[in-house]
């Protein structure tokens, strides 16, 4: 579930390994380039951690933002 933290929206995912969370990351790329919009992105081993906010709109979380997360929530994993 998706949780909003300082005007963002943010997500962690955790992996079998570094393989898979690599894999789900490219993934995610290919939706952030469709939609250019991109996250920051934290990942070290099996763990990634995303997050999002609009940064033309002030910083803060906007349509664009969930419209993204759902797309990335649509990735089977």
């Amino acid at each position: 579930m998706w949780k909003e933290e300082n005007n963002s929206l943010v997500k962690e995912y955790v992996f079998k390994d570094f393989e898979q969370a690599f894999s789900f990351l490219n993934r995610v790329a290919a939706i952030c380039e469709q939609e250019n919009h991109h996250p920051e992105i934290y990942n070290v081993y099996n763990k990634v951690k995303l997050t999002f906010c609009t940064h033309d709109a002030a910083n803060t979380i906007t349509a664009k933002d969930y419209k993204i997360t759902k797309l990335i929530d649509s990735i089977d994993l």
